[in-house]
């Protein structure tokens, strides 16, 4: 049940990202779903796998580097969703870091710990 309300909260965080940003688009609430999902699955199977392949440039530029890398996934999701639309990679990485603040703050309001 928290998994399906985690899912949720990524949707919501993503449907509100085309009133913060112009340069993201997303068509319907089914769209925002599945491009969710298609972040989550690649955030959890293939962002480590980067991470670890990319360790000495996120040591140089002391983790500054894995912004870069979240923007590129997001970028990938959007150009792999219909219906999600990315306009750039500067768009993706200030997407990426909107959609994590907006789904941490909604996470910490709604999945509490009783």
């Amino acid at each position: 049940m928290r998994l399906l309300l985690a899912w949720l909260i990524n949707t919501v965080a993503l449907l509100a990202l085309p009133y913060l940003m112009s340069s993201i688009q997303v068509d319907s609430f089914a769209t925002a779903l599945i491009a969710a999902l298609v972040l989550g699955l690649i955030n959890t199977f293939i962002r480590p796998i980067l991470i670890l392949l990319t360790l000495p440039a996120t040591m140089l530029t002391l983790g500054l580097f894995i912004l870069v890398i979240n923007g590129v996934l997001f970028w990938i999701v959007g150009s792999w969703v219909q219906g999600f639309h990315v306009a750039g990679f500067w768009s993706a990485v200030a997407g990426a870091i909107l959609y994590s603040i907006i789904s941490w703050a909604l996470s910490a309001i709604l999945l509490r710990k009783s």
